[in-house]
């Protein structure tokens, strides 16, 4: 079952995921219209957005994240856990868990719950500082509002790694 980090994060257990010994990190933001997806470097770096796939069912949904997951040889999966400011989980946080949770079955890939409070947010001032007003109509934030739960999650990593606080 996924857990969900808050402040902090807790290291992959050897042998735990079926891709193990690979280092690519997926991290997802789920949604019922789309589902946006970023990717760590090979070494668990760096997070980079890598696309918006609109949902469609069940099953397709989990056949394009397992071929997400071959291709870029991933090993663990995140999945934004959607809680209140306040951090009380609502509906969409439980379908999210929910969600998680079928992930990690049916990919056999060890998939995390966190918190993912503001990064929609962020993602979008993101798009806003780096993209002409022209060019923003129709942009979807999802894969952004992802990486910036990968880049969080990764410098959480680092700074548990380092013993800073």
């Amino acid at each position: 079952m996924a857990t969900v980090a808050r402040s902090n994060t807790r290291e992959i257990p050897a042998g735990k995921a079926v891709h193990a010994g690979l280092s690519r990190i997926l991290a997802i933001d789920y949604g019922r219209k789309r589902i946006g997806l970023a990717l760590s470097d090979d070494l668990g770096l760096t997070a980079q957005p890598h696309a918006t796939l609109e949902r469609r069912n069940r099953r397709d949904d989990l056949r394009r994240l397992r071929d997400v997951c071959r291709e870029y040889r991933v090993g663990h999966i995140l999945v934004g856990y959607p809680v209140h400011i306040t951090g009380e989980a609502g509906p969409m946080a439980q379908e999210a868990a929910r969600f998680a949770a079928r992930v990690e079955k049916e990919l056999g890939i060890e998939t995390e719950l966190m918190d993912e409070r503001l990064s929609s947010w962020e993602a979008r001032r993101i798009i806003a500082e780096t993209k002409p007003a022209s060019r923003r109509k129709g942009v979807a934030v999802d894969d952004v509002a992802a990486a910036v739960l990968l880049r969080d999650y990764l410098e959480q990593r680092r700074e548990k790694n380092t013993g800073r606080s």
